[in-house]
């Protein structure tokens, strides 16, 4: 996931700054994918709606969050454990 999303970034975003976090927590592990991009990013296109199923193949959850201007954040949560 955290491939995909900074593949995505280095592509779209005329970013400057990326930043990936990932924790474990409560029985979950968390990805985050931040840029400081110029935003747009659509749920909905071909490449995030299949990173979506990928994790949600996992029992996981996707979100998106990438207002036009930036910045976008990419989050995945899988179960764990």
């Amino acid at each position: 996931m955290a491939c995909e999303a900074l593949t995505n970034a280095a592509k779209h975003a005329a970013a400057n700054l990326v930043a990936v976090e990932i924790e474990a927590q409560d029985g979950w592990i968390r990805m985050r994918v931040h840029d400081d991009g110029v935003g747009g990013a659509q749920p909905t296109g071909r490449g995030l709606s299949g990173l979506a199923r990928r994790v949600a193949a996992l029992d996981g959850r996707l979100s998106v969050t990438s207002p036009a201007g930036g910045p976008t954040t990419v989050q995945a949560e899988l179960p764990c454990g």
